[in-house]
């Protein structure tokens, strides 16, 4: 019964992460030429989209990686309680809000506007990122929903993990205020040490 209801959740968690992910792409608009069409105007609208293709490529590596992530974390979870489903209705809250910022990023981020566009985009990372550590907390809080088999050592180990997220990402936000791209760089710094870093690990030492 446990496990029934822990796949409910994620089947439900895994409907809205791919309904955001797709939703990003409905934020390029096709450009439209009134005056005069060319092949060559064509080409150049295409091209000052830029901001769009980098603010889409941006944003779905980062759901995914954090789908990635929100799959392993149910893979230690026993059961679920009402606490942890109110903590995931607010990270799948995050999520789905997700499109806005990217849109605000692509069409801000080649302007004078380009520090406050990145800075509300870092700003949503860091929301994300008090969603996981909060999803997190109900979970391991006395280990009341953890797997017995999962080592206390992992569970540190995620926990610190989630808090550094939260101090990257914030420090990303207060840097973008004062340069975008740095602010952006150290997001994306910060996706690249998800990617790398190996939770089932110390499992598998443990075993």
């Amino acid at each position: 019964m446990a496990d029934k209801e822990t796949s409910r959740v994620e089947a439900f968690s895994d409907g809205i992460f791919a309904i955001a992910i797709t939703l990003l792409i409905l934020q390029i608009a096709v450009p439209r030429i009134v005056n005069f069409l060319s092949n060559d105007m064509l080409l150049l609208e295409l091209i000052r989209l830029w901001p769009s293709y980098f603010a889409l490529i941006l944003s779905f590596f980062a759901i995914l990686i954090m789908w990635i992530n929100h799959h392993g974390f149910f893979r230690y979870l026993k059961t679920i309680n009402s606490k942890f489903l109110f903590a995931n209705g607010f990270l799948l809250l995050m999520v789905t809000f997700i499109p806005f910022p990217t849109a605000v990023l692509a069409r801000y981020f080649d302007t004078s506007a380009r520090n406050t566009a990145s800075a509300f985009y870092c700003g949503t990372m860091v929301m994300i990122s008090i969603a996981y550590n909060l999803l997190w907390f109900t979970a391991a809080f006395k280990r009341s929903l953890i797997k017995d088999e999962i080592s206390d050592k992992l569970i540190i180990k995620i926990r610190n993990a989630y808090w550094l997220g939260f101090i990257v990402y914030l420090a990303s936000f207060i840097i973008s205020f004062f340069h975008a791209f740095a602010g952006l760089a150290i997001c994306i710094s910060f996706w690249i040490y998800w990617i790398v870093l190996d939770y089932t690990q110390a499992e598998r030492k443990k075993r």
